[in-house]
C-alpha cells in the first residue's frame, strides 16, 4: 500500500508572466492549500503594478503569505531572513492541516528555503527570530564589497561591483559562519561527491538534500512566445496605472530623503524594481511643459522599450538559474524525479498542458504513488529538464577565471563567457566605435605645436647622420 508523503511541499518556479500564480492557486483550490511568496518584490507594501502582485480576485480566497509585508524604506530581505520566515509560515500553514506551496520567481530564495545545506540550514547561518543583525549588510554595494575583499578576495573576485545581491550574500556567508563563502562552497562540492560517490546516484537524506519532500513545477514557456507576451505586459501596466506608482515611489524617496537627510541607495531594495527606473525620465518630461508632443511620445517609447528589455532579460536569467542551478542541485542530491516542467506556451492548450497534469502529478505525489519520468511529459520537458554541464559554477571556485574587457568593461568569470562576450553585438560595437574613433584620430590635422615638434624630430634625425652639415 503507497504511503502519503509527511510534511509535503509544493513549490511552482519560472519565469515571469509564465503563470506561476495562476497554476499555484489550481493546487490551493484542489488540495486545500495556502501560498507562501517567494518573490522580493512582491515583500514590499503597496506598488501592486510595479511589484506585478496577484490581485484580489486573482487569489480566489486561497490565504497568501509574505506579500506586501515590509515597508518601502527597507532592505531586500536577506536570504537567511526570507528561509527563516518562509519557514515559521510553513509551519503555521501545516497547523491548520493545510498544504503549503511556494510560489515566486527569486530563485535564489526559493533554492535556500528547499535545500538544507551550509547556505540555508539552521544553525549554521542562524537563521532564527533572533539571528544577529550585521550593519554592514545594510551599506552601500561599494561598502560591502570593499569588506568581502578584504575577507574573501576570492568571491569579491568572482561579482560584477553591480552585482549588489550576490556580494551581499557572500558577505553574509561569512559573517554567520566565520569561514569565507569561497571556502563553504568548496567544502559543499567536496562534501556532494563524497555523498553522491557512497549513495551510488540513489537519493539520500543528506546534509545537501531536500528540506522537506517537495515537488516542484517549472511552468515554462518558449521564448518566442513568452517575449512578446511581456512586451504586451508593459502596456497593461501603463494603463492600469503605472506612472502614478512611479510618481509615488519618487515622492517617497523625496520625502525620506527630506527626513532623515540620507540618499536612497537606488541599487538595491524596491529601487531596483522593473518599471521604476526606466520610467524616472519620462516622467521628469511630462512635468515640462515646454517640450512638444513629439518629444514627449518619444521618451515613452524609449522608456516603454526599456522596460520591455529588462523584463526580457529577467526572464532570461529566472530561466537560467533554474536550468543551470536548481536543477543541478535536484541532480546532485538525487531528487532529478521531482521536477515536472508544465509547458504553457500555447495559451489554447493552457488547460490540458498545465494545470490537469499539474493536480494529477500532485494528487500522486501527496497520496504516495510513483510519479512519472517527467522528461515523457512534452518535448519542452525532454529538452530542458536535462542540465547542461553536471555542476553549478557558482559553486566552484576552482574554475573562475575572471577577465575584464578593455573594450567594454565588462567582467567574465569564465572561459565560456568570455567567448560569448567576445562574440557579442554588445562588444562587436563597442570594439567598431573605438576602431572608428582611432581611425578619425589618426587622419585629423596635427595642431601647429604638433607639426613643430615633428619638424624638429626630422632635423635632429638629419643631423645626427650629417654631423658635417651642423650649419
Amino acid at each position: 500500500m503507497a504511503q502519503a508523503s509527511k510534511q509535503p511541499l509544493i513549490a511552482v518556479v519560472g519565469a515571469t508572466g509564465t503563470g506561476k500564480s495562476d497554476l499555484a492557486v489550481e493546487i490551493a483550490r484542489e488540495f486545500n492549500g495556502e501560498i507562501i511568496n517567494g518573490d522580493a518584490m512582491q515583500l514590499y507594501h503597496g506598488l501592486p503594478i510595479i511589484t506585478n502582485k496577484v490581485t484580489t480576485e486573482e487569489t480566489q480566497g486561497i490565504p497568501h503569505h509574505l506579500l506586501g509585508c515590509i515597508g518601502l524604506e527597507q532592505e531586500t530581505w536577506t536570504v537567511g531572513k526570507f528561509v527563516s520566515s518562509a519557514l515559521t509560515v510553513i509551519d503555521e500553514i501545516r497547523s491548520r492541516g493545510k498544504l503549503p506551496i511556494l510560489v515566486g520567481g527569486t530563485h535564489y530564495y526559493t533554492q535556500s528555503l528547499l535545500f538544507k545545506d551550509a547556505l540555508s540550514k539552521e544553525p549554521a547561518l542562524n537563521l532564527n527570530e533572533n539571528s544577529e543583525h550585521f550593519p554592514i549588510l545594510d551599506e552601500p554595494t561599494s561598502v560591502i564589497l570593499e569588506k568581502l575583499r578584504e575577507v574573501d578576495p576570492v568571491m569579491a573576485d568572482r561579482w560584477h561591483p553591480n552585482e549588489s545581491r550576490k556580494i551581499q550574500r557572500s558577505l553574509e556567508i561569512y559573517l554567520r559562519t566565520g569561514k569565507p563563502a569561497s571556502q563553504v562552497y568548496d567544502e559543499q562540492r567536496i562534501k556532494r561527491e563524497i555523498e553522491q560517490t557512497a549513495t551510488d546516484g540513489k537519493q539520500a537524506e543528506s546534509s545537501t538534500g531536500l528540506r522537506f519532500p517537495t515537488l516542484l513545477f517549472w511552468v515554462y514557456a518558449d521564448k518566442d512566445v513568452l517575449y512578446p507576451r511581456l512586451d504586451g505586459r508593459v502596456d497593461k501596466m501603463l494603463a492600469k496605472g503605472l506612472l502614478s506608482e512611479v510618481d509615488e515611489l519618487s515622492r517617497f524617496r523625496a520625502d525620506y530623503e527630506a527626513r532623515t537627510g540620507n540618499a536612497v541607495d537606488q541599487s538595491r531594495g524596491i529601487w531596483v524594481s522593473i518599471g521604476y527606473k526606466e520610467f524616472l525620465g519620462y516622467q521628469s518630461a511630462l512635468a515640462d511643459s515646454t517640450l512638444p508632443p513629439a518629444e514627449l511620445e518619444k521618451q515613452k517609447i524609449a522608456a516603454v522599450e526599456k522596460t520591455q528589455a529588462a523584463t526580457r532579460q529577467y526572464a532570461n536569467r529566472q530561466a537560467r538559474w533554474i536550468r543551470i542551478k536548481l536543477l543541478n542541485a535536484l541532480f546532485g542530491a538525487g531528487y532529478k524525479s521531482n521536477m515536472f516542467l508544465l509547458d504553457g506556451s500555447d495559451l489554447s492548450k493552457w488547460e490540458d498542458n498545465v494545470p490537469r497534469p499539474a493536480l494529477r502529478i500532485t494528487e500522486n505525489f501527496l497520496s504516495g504513488q510513483p510519479l512519472a519520468e517527467p522528461t515523457t511529459l512534452s518535448a519542452a520537458a525532454a529538452e530542458n529538464l536535462t542540465p547542461k554541464r553536471n555542476y553549478d559554477l557558482g559553486q566552484r571556485p576552482d574554475l573562475w577565471q575572471k577577465k575584464v574587457c578593455e573594450t567594454c568593461g565588462t567582467v567574465s568569470i569564465t572561459e565560456n563567457d568570455w567567448k560569448l562576450h567576445g562574440q557579442s553585438r554588445a562588444h562587436r560595437r563597442a570594439v567598431g566605435i573605438k576602431k572608428k574613433q582611432a581611425n578619425a584620430k589618426a587622419r585629423a590635422p596635427k595642431d601647429r605645436s604638433a607639426w613643430q615638434a615633428d619638424v624638429v624630430d626630422v632635423l635632429e634625425t638629419y643631423l645626427d647622420g650629417h654631423p658635417g652639415d651642423s650649419h
